[in-house]
């Protein structure tokens, strides 16, 4: 039987390569030649004098070690395959492209988001087969530190490093199904752990005093207020089109239409005052919202809009769901009921807007005082 053992060859730079010797020699499957040695990639500092030197050799070290046991299974079950080169010229951002693009949907735009993070930490020859637990722990740290690309001046917000580092985490979980990684390093690589977001709200006062005061863009207007009335996306509301607006005598006015965001058909009752804000009906291919656009001139306008209510608050779009959700709660609308109309798959995730109430009722305990 074919022993594996794992050595090591002097190089330069005070460096050692690494590499599984097997005896007796095993056949390529690429050529047929007999061979002893595969050469893994991996280099070890000879004498290493820092602490950071030390902890990258152990890592090399247990990678190696990691291989080693995987080529002994393999070679017992006459399995060789691992001797094609092609897997160890993948590169990084190759493969993690590859993975982009094989999304489909709304999911898209985040996956191309996370590449840009990708490349400016990752150099672009870096080997997939190269990977180290150290080079992936290097990438969490960057994330939770790294500016926006939209907004240089500003760090990029925690559950977006939480996200982007999921896609990183799940791409190193294909490579490793596909043979290309000789690890699970995935399982090893500590996810970031997501941080509570702010959920602002406009009042019932404010939202009155936003449907009183003229905007620029009236069908912004129109826009904001309907997602007020009815929980939807931005998203959902620019795609909406005449054959999802829907009424009968039994269920009264509703949207039958598919999420964009979780691709879930969704049947959401709204009220009179929702469907009056949509205008004269046209015909069923049309768009509801016909040249609803989103821009950073729009968002601007939208801003200005917010300023001349007297409403001093950070708002944007998404924030007339977050109103609907929390008005809701605070009418009294039990949160089951809530999380179906806002279209969530986990009750968990509504959990976030009844803290906010939690908090509003808290502070309103403190209102009352008496002058003694």
């Amino acid at each position: 039987m074919t022993k594996v053992k794992l050595r090591s060859k002097a190089i330069s730079g005070g460096r050692q390569t690494l590499y599984l010797d097997y005896y007796p020699p095993i056949s390529n499957p690429e050529n047929g030649n007999l061979t002893r040695r595969e050469f893994l990639g991996l280099y070890v500092f000879d004498k290493p004098k820092s602490v950071t030197e030390k902890e990258y050799n152990k890592d090399t070290y247990d990678l190696a070690e990691s291989i080693k046991a995987k080529r002994q299974v393999e070679v017992n079950n006459q399995r060789f395959g691992f001797l094609a080169k092609g897997n160890l010229s993948i590169t990084l951002h190759s493969y993690y492209l590859d993975q982009v693009n094989k999304r489909s949907g709304s999911n898209v735009g985040n996956w191309q988001s996370s590449l840009y993070y990708l490349k400016r930490f990752f150099n672009e020859g870096t080997k997939l087969s190269e990977l180290t637990l150290t080079d992936c722990l290097g990438y969490r740290d960057y994330l939770l530190t790294a500016h926006s690309q939209r907004s240089p001046d500003a760090k990029l917000s925690r559950n977006s490093a939480v996200s982007y580092f999921n896609k990183f985490k799940a791409t190193l979980k294909q490579a490793f199904k596909e043979g290309i990684l000789h690890i699970d390093i995935n399982a090893k690589v500590p996810s970031i752990s997501a941080g509570e977001t702010q959920r602002q709200f406009l009042t019932q006062e404010e939202l009155e005093a936003l449907y009183n005061t003229d905007c620029k863009l009236p069908i912004l207007k129109r826009a904001a207020i309907f997602s007020a009335l009815t929980g939807l996306r931005f998203s959902d509301i620019q795609k909406l089109n005449w054959s999802e607006v829907q009424h009968s005598l039994i269920e009264g006015h509703y949207l039958q239409f598919r999420q964009k965001k979780t691709n879930g058909v969704e049947l959401l009752h709204v009220s009179e005052q929702a469907v009056g804000l949509l205008g004269d009906r046209g015909a069923n291919n049309e768009l509801v919202f016909k040249e609803l656009t989103y821009s950073a001139y729009n968002n601007d306008i939208l801003k200005d809009w917010i300023k001349a209510a007297g409403i001093t608050k950070a708002i944007t779009f998404h924030c007339f769901r977050h109103t609907y959700a929390t008005l809701h709660l605070s009418l009294g609308t039990d949160i089951y009921t809530v999380s179906k109309l806002l279209g969530h798959r986990e009750l968990k995730t509504t959990m976030a807007y009844a803290k906010v109430i939690d908090k509003t009722k808290r502070e309103a305990a403190n209102i009352i005082k008496l002058d003694i």
